[in-house]
């Protein structure tokens, strides 16, 4: 049998814990800031932790990581 094969845009998108939990980055972060408050440019910089519902169908996505 072949190995499993990652998916490689998952796999730029997503990272580990320490736990095993799943973490991703904030939407809405990349152009148009100049209209945003500071607090919420602030609060996008931060990661956060995927969902329960998402976690199982991008866990599938990476196999390996």
């Amino acid at each position: 049998m072949p190995k499993m094969k990652t998916q490689r845009s998952a796999a730029k998108r997503f990272k580990r814990t320490a736990s095993g939990k799943l973490k991703r980055r904030k939407a809405y972060k990349t152009h148009i800031l100049t209209k945003m408050s500071p607090k919420r440019k602030r609060q996008l910089r931060r990661p956060t932790l995927l969902s329960k519902a998402d976690t199982k169908r991008i866990e599938r996505m990476l196999p390996n990581l």
